[in-house]
């Protein structure tokens, strides 16, 4: 057993805590420098970048030195919108910043990963969207028998979940298994470097915030499937479904798990997004519909990839189309959808 932690045993469950030494390996010059490895792939063009680049061994030696010291304070943010394709308001940090949160997640991400149940799948490492919805249909498989029988599933969502993070809540689940007093200073002030309310919120935009999600989520994780006996469960970020045998059984857990977010986590269950489905009538999750013996992208995925072709195809942005079409035909090639396949590279033939 690596020295850096220990298990104990929490009734069912197995619960890791990390010793001291956790926050020298963190802050090493030998994990700053591979951290900025990591980090500057694909980011080498941005200026911000560039500039840290250009004296970048003064820049982490700097950042070392105020790390042993204890004067590292963390910077302000630089906020900007996306669609993904849902309005967001990302929230990008310092490249100093960025790179001591790639440091950290290098050295805890491995360790907190270990601790997280199978059917967790945001960001992880071999998981993903994909995966969640090959997991999703293995399991309506399993529950109708080969979709002989009925299976029912209840998906959720949490109600403004980043911007509902309570900092108190996060910081005594990191206390709960970190016991290096230096590391949870370090990650105090990560925490705390943002709010969208008094003492709530978290970045989008932050690698750590990935893992803070993750971490976050865990306890309803582990009480769904320890305390409720839920067998058929998938959770991807703040996205979960219950999958079972009847209405009754998944309307139960819903009122334990509502129960839970609100009283341990401090959560609420979107009330708009709760969405209850039999199989036959196709179940959408993570931007595909399961329906029996097969699957189809999302419709609104391929109204949206519809109209920014025929968007691209009027501006002659040839160019551009050409960079989408091949994320556009993996994202179709994850369903049985090869009618559609076809028809799009016939109106891009025709149109060329």
């Amino acid at each position: 057993m690596n020295q850096r932690y220990r298990t104990v045993r929490e009734g069912p469950s197995r619960k890791i805590i990390f010793h001291t030494g956790v926050f020298d390996e963190v802050i090493s010059l030998e994990n700053l420098f591979l951290a900025w490895t990591e980090f500057r792939k694909g980011k080498r063009s941005k200026l911000d970048v560039q500039a840290f680049e250009l004296q970048l061994e003064d820049n982490i030696f700097a950042l070392h030195e105020d790390l042993v010291g204890g004067d590292y304070l963390h910077g302000g943010y630089h906020q900007f919108r996306v669609s993904d394709p849902k309005p967001r308001v990302i929230s990008k940090a310092s490249v100093r910043d960025r790179l001591l949160h790639r440091a950290i997640y290098r050295v805890l991400y491995p360790l907190f990963d270990k601790t997280f149940i199978f059917d967790s799948y945001s960001c992880r490492n071999n998981k993903g969207t994909h995966k969640a919805f090959q997991r999703l249909t293995q399991m309506t498989r399993k529950i109708s028998e080969n979709y002989t029988r009925p299976c029912y599933a209840l998906k959720c969502d949490i109600r403004k979940f980043f911007d509902s993070i309570d900092h108190e809540v996060l910081f005594d689940l990191l206390k709960n298994r970190i016991e290096d007093e230096k590391l949870l200073k370090l990650l105090w002030g990560i925490i705390g470097s943002f709010e969208c309310s008094l003492g709530r919120g978290m970045p989008l935009g932050n690698l750590t915030s990935q893992l803070f999600a993750n971490i976050y989520m865990d306890p309803l994780d582990k009480f769904v499937k320890h305390r409720l006996k839920v067998r058929f469960y998938i959770r991807y970020a703040d996205d979960f479904v219950f999958l079972g045998y009847g209405a009754d059984e998944l309307m139960g857990c819903l009122v334990e798990s509502n129960c839970f977010l609100k009283t341990r986590l401090k959560l609420i269950i979107h009330p708009n997004k709760i969405y209850f489905r039999k199989l036959k009538w196709g179940i959408d999750y993570v931007g595909y519909v399961a329906l029996p013996y097969y699957c189809l992208p999302r419709q609104k995925t391929i109204t949206r990839i519809k109209k920014r072709i025929g968007r691209l195809l009027d501006s002659g942005d040839i160019n551009e189309l050409l960079k989408a079409i091949p994320s556009y035909l993996g994202y179709f090639g994850h369903a049985n959808s090869y009618k559609l396949q076809r028809g799009l590279l016939y109106k891009i033939t025709a149109s060329a």
